[in-house]
């Protein structure tokens, strides 16, 4: 699945295959809630703006400040953790079939 594709259950359960915290796919609510993600997006220092057009843009940047990843989302989590996700994994994240 596109890494800014996605949403819900299955971007929380991508962010958790990089944390590794959760034996229970259904605990972790990283898209949304900020007490999961806001540490993510503090300690990987994603920047955040919220774009002309609405949407959240995110970006992650690698030692020599050069982006490594950019994302967008309807919401700073969602934005942030896509871009977390696409820094690590790639564009591309193969999420389990009840996940989709």
């Amino acid at each position: 699945m596109k890494t800014n594709e996605l949403t819900g259950a299955a971007l929380d359960w991508a962010v958790n295959q990089i944390e590794e915290c959760c034996d229970d796919p259904s605990t972790p609510f990283f898209s949304t809630d900020w007490a999961q993600g806001g540490p993510i997006i503090e300690r990987e220092e994603i920047f955040l703006a919220k774009s002309l057009r609405g949407c959240w843009n995110a970006m992650a940047y690698n030692e020599q400040h050069t982006v490594t990843a950019f994302e967008d989302g309807p919401t700073p989590l969602i934005a942030a953790m896509r871009c977390y996700v696409a820094s690590k994994l790639g564009d591309e994240v193969d999420i389990p079939e009840e996940l989709k």
